[in-house]
Protein backbone atom coordinates (compact mmCIF):
# COMPACT_ATOMS: atom_id res chain seq x y z
CA UNK A 1 0.00 0.00 0.00
CA UNK A 2 1.21 3.52 -1.09
CA UNK A 3 2.42 6.00 1.94
CA UNK A 4 1.62 9.36 2.66
CA UNK A 5 3.98 10.87 0.40
CA UNK A 6 3.09 8.49 -2.88
CA UNK A 7 -0.81 8.68 -2.19
CA UNK A 8 -0.13 12.99 -1.90
CA UNK A 9 1.86 12.60 -5.08
CA UNK A 10 -0.65 11.07 -7.14
CA UNK A 11 -2.83 13.59 -5.94
CA UNK A 12 -0.95 16.83 -7.09
CA UNK A 13 1.10 15.18 -10.15
CA UNK A 14 -1.17 15.35 -13.14
CA UNK A 15 0.68 15.10 -16.71
CA UNK A 16 3.42 17.52 -17.71
CA UNK A 17 3.28 19.96 -20.74
CA UNK A 18 6.44 21.62 -22.10
CA UNK A 19 4.78 24.52 -23.40
CA UNK A 20 2.59 25.09 -20.25
CA UNK A 21 4.34 28.02 -18.25
CA UNK A 22 1.93 28.51 -14.51
CA UNK A 23 2.45 31.26 -12.85
CA UNK A 24 2.50 31.05 -9.11
CA UNK A 25 1.59 34.80 -7.92
CA UNK A 26 3.48 34.36 -4.73
CA UNK A 27 6.61 33.98 -6.24
CA UNK A 28 5.89 36.38 -8.50
CA UNK A 29 4.26 39.64 -6.80
CA UNK A 30 7.16 38.94 -3.92
CA UNK A 31 10.38 39.16 -6.67
CA UNK A 32 8.44 42.18 -8.57
CA UNK A 33 7.75 43.95 -5.18
CA UNK A 34 11.78 43.29 -3.96
CA UNK A 35 12.88 44.08 -7.13
CA UNK A 36 11.06 47.42 -7.55
CA UNK A 37 12.28 48.44 -4.21
CA UNK A 38 15.82 48.01 -5.37
CA UNK A 39 14.89 50.02 -8.40
CA UNK A 40 13.87 52.75 -6.60
CA UNK A 41 16.65 52.57 -3.93
CA UNK A 42 19.37 53.09 -6.88
CA UNK A 43 17.28 55.32 -8.93
CA UNK A 44 14.77 58.02 -7.79
CA UNK A 45 15.57 57.32 -3.78
CA UNK A 46 19.62 58.08 -4.57
CA UNK A 47 18.95 60.95 -6.81
CA UNK A 48 17.20 62.74 -4.02
CA UNK A 49 19.06 62.06 -1.20
CA UNK A 50 22.42 62.27 -3.12
CA UNK A 51 24.51 59.28 -1.89
CA UNK A 52 26.36 58.40 -4.88
CA UNK A 53 26.46 58.68 -8.49
CA UNK A 54 24.55 56.60 -10.74
CA UNK A 55 24.66 53.38 -10.51
CA UNK A 56 26.58 51.23 -13.27
CA UNK A 57 24.48 49.52 -16.02
CA UNK A 58 26.26 46.11 -15.30
CA UNK A 59 25.10 45.89 -11.72
CA UNK A 60 21.98 47.05 -12.36
CA UNK A 61 21.75 43.93 -15.08
CA UNK A 62 23.20 41.54 -12.36
CA UNK A 63 20.47 42.09 -9.84
CA UNK A 64 17.72 42.15 -12.55
CA UNK A 65 19.61 38.29 -13.61
CA UNK A 66 19.17 37.25 -10.36
CA UNK A 67 15.23 38.06 -10.15
CA UNK A 68 14.22 36.75 -13.61
CA UNK A 69 16.27 33.65 -13.33
CA UNK A 70 14.32 33.24 -9.98
CA UNK A 71 11.12 33.60 -11.05
CA UNK A 72 11.60 31.43 -14.08
CA UNK A 73 12.76 28.46 -11.67
CA UNK A 74 9.94 28.76 -9.00
CA UNK A 75 6.98 28.98 -12.20
CA UNK A 76 6.93 27.38 -15.15
CA UNK A 77 8.27 23.74 -16.31
CA UNK A 78 11.05 23.50 -14.43
CA UNK A 79 8.75 24.33 -11.18
CA UNK A 80 6.24 21.76 -12.41
CA UNK A 81 8.99 19.43 -13.07
CA UNK A 82 10.72 20.22 -9.95
CA UNK A 83 7.32 19.35 -7.76
CA UNK A 84 5.91 17.02 -9.26
CA UNK A 85 8.21 14.53 -11.39
CA UNK A 86 12.04 14.76 -11.39
CA UNK A 87 13.77 14.51 -8.45
CA UNK A 88 16.90 15.64 -10.80
CA UNK A 89 14.67 19.24 -12.02
CA UNK A 90 14.30 19.81 -8.45
CA UNK A 91 18.24 19.51 -8.10
CA UNK A 92 18.48 22.30 -11.04
CA UNK A 93 16.05 24.57 -9.32
CA UNK A 94 18.07 24.30 -6.55
CA UNK A 95 21.32 25.38 -7.85
CA UNK A 96 19.82 28.22 -9.21
CA UNK A 97 18.14 29.45 -6.37
CA UNK A 98 21.34 28.88 -4.05
CA UNK A 99 24.63 29.23 -6.31
CA UNK A 100 23.49 31.50 -9.08
CA UNK A 101 20.73 33.85 -7.55
CA UNK A 102 22.04 35.28 -4.34
CA UNK A 103 25.72 36.18 -5.87
CA UNK A 104 24.16 38.23 -9.01
CA UNK A 105 21.92 40.30 -6.73
CA UNK A 106 25.03 40.98 -3.92
CA UNK A 107 27.43 42.16 -6.83
CA UNK A 108 24.11 43.92 -8.14
CA UNK A 109 23.54 45.75 -4.89
CA UNK A 110 26.35 48.49 -4.26
CA UNK A 111 27.85 49.18 -0.73
CA UNK A 112 26.13 52.56 -0.67
CA UNK A 113 22.94 50.85 -0.67
CA UNK A 114 23.75 48.32 2.67
CA UNK A 115 25.15 51.35 4.94
CA UNK A 116 21.58 53.17 6.13
CA UNK A 117 20.62 49.71 7.62
CA UNK A 118 24.31 48.69 8.89
CA UNK A 119 24.67 52.09 10.93
CA UNK A 120 21.85 51.25 13.07
CA UNK A 121 23.51 48.66 15.60
CA UNK A 122 20.83 46.57 15.60
CA UNK A 123 21.43 45.80 12.08
CA UNK A 124 25.16 45.70 12.29
CA UNK A 125 25.61 43.52 15.31
CA UNK A 126 24.07 40.43 13.84
CA UNK A 127 25.54 41.37 10.31
CA UNK A 128 28.79 41.28 11.54
CA UNK A 129 28.52 38.07 13.25
CA UNK A 130 26.04 36.38 10.91
CA UNK A 131 28.76 37.32 7.82
CA UNK A 132 31.67 35.90 9.18
CA UNK A 133 33.23 33.31 6.70
CA UNK A 134 32.86 29.84 9.20
CA UNK A 135 29.64 30.97 10.38
CA UNK A 136 28.00 31.78 7.24
CA UNK A 137 29.79 28.63 5.91
CA UNK A 138 28.35 26.32 8.58
CA UNK A 139 24.63 27.56 8.41
CA UNK A 140 24.83 27.39 4.50
CA UNK A 141 25.55 23.95 4.96
CA UNK A 142 23.76 22.36 7.62
CA UNK A 143 20.61 24.40 6.18
CA UNK A 144 21.09 22.51 2.65
CA UNK A 145 21.94 19.13 4.19
CA UNK A 146 19.53 19.41 6.94
CA UNK A 147 16.86 19.96 3.83
CA UNK A 148 18.08 16.98 1.57
CA UNK A 149 17.22 14.53 4.45
CA UNK A 150 14.51 12.24 3.06
CA UNK A 151 12.10 13.01 6.09
CA UNK A 152 12.39 16.34 5.77
CA UNK A 153 12.96 16.53 1.88
CA UNK A 154 9.42 14.77 1.45
CA UNK A 155 7.92 17.02 4.14
CA UNK A 156 8.46 19.99 2.04
CA UNK A 157 7.15 18.30 -0.84
CA UNK A 158 4.20 17.13 0.83
CA UNK A 159 3.00 20.75 2.15
CA UNK A 160 3.23 23.78 0.47
CA UNK A 161 3.99 26.35 2.97
CA UNK A 162 7.24 23.76 4.53
CA UNK A 163 8.26 24.28 0.44
CA UNK A 164 7.88 27.92 0.70
CA UNK A 165 10.21 27.76 3.60
CA UNK A 166 12.68 25.71 2.57
CA UNK A 167 13.13 27.75 -0.50
CA UNK A 168 13.44 30.82 1.58
CA UNK A 169 15.96 29.20 4.10
CA UNK A 170 18.12 27.78 0.81
CA UNK A 171 17.94 31.73 -0.51
CA UNK A 172 19.11 33.48 3.05
CA UNK A 173 21.66 31.04 3.61
CA UNK A 174 23.45 31.28 0.14
CA UNK A 175 23.45 35.19 0.93
CA UNK A 176 25.18 34.57 3.89
CA UNK A 177 27.48 31.98 2.38
CA UNK A 178 28.21 34.07 -0.59
CA UNK A 179 28.96 37.63 1.37
CA UNK A 180 32.44 36.93 2.05
CA UNK A 181 32.97 35.98 -1.26
CA UNK A 182 31.55 39.04 -3.18
CA UNK A 183 32.72 41.12 -0.29
CA UNK A 184 30.26 44.07 -1.05
CA UNK A 185 30.57 46.51 1.95
CA UNK A 186 34.26 47.25 3.24
CA UNK A 187 32.67 47.86 6.39
CA UNK A 188 32.24 44.12 7.07
CA UNK A 189 35.39 42.77 4.75
CA UNK A 190 37.66 40.28 6.58
CA UNK A 191 39.62 38.57 3.82
CA UNK A 192 42.13 39.05 1.10
CA UNK A 193 42.12 37.87 -2.35
CA UNK A 194 44.55 34.85 -0.97
CA UNK A 195 41.57 33.93 1.47
CA UNK A 196 38.76 34.49 -0.82
CA UNK A 197 40.00 31.77 -3.01
CA UNK A 198 40.12 29.18 -0.12
CA UNK A 199 37.24 29.82 0.95
CA UNK A 200 35.70 29.45 -2.62
CA UNK A 201 37.27 26.28 -2.88
CA UNK A 202 35.93 24.75 0.46
CA UNK A 203 32.36 26.22 -0.87
CA UNK A 204 32.26 22.70 -3.15
CA UNK A 205 33.59 19.94 -0.32
CA UNK A 206 30.11 19.08 1.96
CA UNK A 207 27.59 19.71 -1.32
CA UNK A 208 29.94 17.02 -3.22
CA UNK A 209 29.63 14.82 -0.02
CA UNK A 210 25.40 14.87 -0.43
CA UNK A 211 25.36 14.80 -4.03
CA UNK A 212 28.12 11.72 -3.82
CA UNK A 213 25.52 10.17 -0.93
CA UNK A 214 22.43 10.98 -2.95
CA UNK A 215 23.96 9.19 -6.76
CA UNK A 216 25.67 6.36 -5.12
CA UNK A 217 22.63 5.61 -2.90
CA UNK A 218 20.93 1.70 -4.00
CA UNK A 219 17.72 2.51 -2.81
CA UNK A 220 14.95 5.12 -3.71
CA UNK A 221 15.59 7.92 -0.59
CA UNK A 222 12.78 10.40 -2.01
CA UNK A 223 9.70 7.64 -2.95
CA UNK A 224 7.32 11.39 -4.05
CA UNK A 225 9.21 10.98 -7.09
CA UNK A 226 8.97 6.95 -7.80
CA UNK A 227 5.14 7.28 -8.27
CA UNK A 228 4.63 9.60 -10.87
CA UNK A 229 4.93 9.64 -14.11
CA UNK A 230 7.80 9.16 -16.11
CA UNK A 231 9.09 12.08 -17.91
CA UNK A 232 11.19 11.31 -20.60
CA UNK A 233 11.54 7.58 -19.77
CA UNK A 234 13.95 8.53 -17.09
CA UNK A 235 13.69 5.07 -14.18
CA UNK A 236 13.14 7.06 -10.86
CA UNK A 237 16.84 5.50 -9.86
CA UNK A 238 17.91 7.32 -13.20
CA UNK A 239 16.55 10.16 -12.10
CA UNK A 240 18.19 10.37 -8.12
CA UNK A 241 21.58 9.73 -9.60
CA UNK A 242 21.43 12.03 -12.03
CA UNK A 243 19.65 14.76 -9.71
CA UNK A 244 23.24 14.17 -7.48
CA UNK A 245 25.53 14.25 -10.20
CA UNK A 246 23.68 17.31 -11.37
CA UNK A 247 24.70 18.86 -7.56
CA UNK A 248 27.95 17.28 -7.77
CA UNK A 249 29.38 18.21 -11.45
CA UNK A 250 27.48 21.72 -12.01
CA UNK A 251 27.13 22.79 -8.36
CA UNK A 252 30.85 21.91 -7.81
CA UNK A 253 31.53 23.84 -11.20
CA UNK A 254 30.21 27.34 -9.58
CA UNK A 255 32.57 27.78 -7.26
CA UNK A 256 35.00 27.59 -9.63
CA UNK A 257 34.12 30.12 -11.88
CA UNK A 258 34.04 32.49 -8.88
CA UNK A 259 37.51 31.46 -8.19
CA UNK A 260 38.66 32.39 -11.73
CA UNK A 261 36.93 35.76 -11.07
CA UNK A 262 38.77 36.54 -8.15
CA UNK A 263 42.13 35.28 -9.41
CA UNK A 264 41.87 37.37 -12.29
CA UNK A 265 40.77 40.32 -10.73
CA UNK A 266 43.33 40.48 -7.95
CA UNK A 267 46.32 39.96 -10.34
CA UNK A 268 44.95 42.68 -12.51
CA UNK A 269 45.13 44.98 -9.38
CA UNK A 270 48.47 43.08 -8.13
CA UNK A 271 48.86 44.64 -11.64
CA UNK A 272 48.12 48.12 -11.63
CA UNK A 273 49.70 48.48 -8.15
CA UNK A 274 53.18 47.28 -9.58
CA UNK A 275 52.92 49.69 -12.44
CA UNK A 276 51.83 52.61 -9.98
CA UNK A 277 55.22 51.84 -7.79
CA UNK A 278 57.35 51.95 -11.00
CA UNK A 279 57.95 55.79 -12.15
CA UNK A 280 59.18 56.32 -14.98
CA UNK A 281 63.21 57.64 -14.57
CA UNK A 282 62.69 60.84 -16.69
CA UNK A 283 60.18 61.99 -14.76
CA UNK A 284 61.93 61.12 -11.22
CA UNK A 285 65.21 63.02 -12.88
CA UNK A 286 63.41 65.79 -13.62
CA UNK A 287 61.74 66.16 -10.41
CA UNK A 288 65.04 65.68 -8.92
CA UNK A 289 66.82 68.53 -10.54
CA UNK A 290 63.41 70.59 -9.88
CA UNK A 291 64.54 70.00 -6.17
Amino acid sequence: MAGPAAMLALLHGGDFSWTRFDVHWSTLIGTALFTGAYLWAVGPLRARHGWAAPISRWRIASFLAGSVLLVLSLNGPLHDLSDNFLFSAHMVQHLVLTLVVPPLWLLGTPDWLYRPLLRRPAVYAPARVLTQPLVAFAIYNVIFAAWHFPRMYELALEHHGVHIVQHLLFIGSAVLLWWPAVDPVPELSRMGAPLRLLYLFAIGIPMSVVSALISLSGTILYPWYSVQPRVLGISPMDDQQLGGLIMWIPGGLVPWVAISVVFFRWASREEKDEAAQREPLPSAVGRALAR
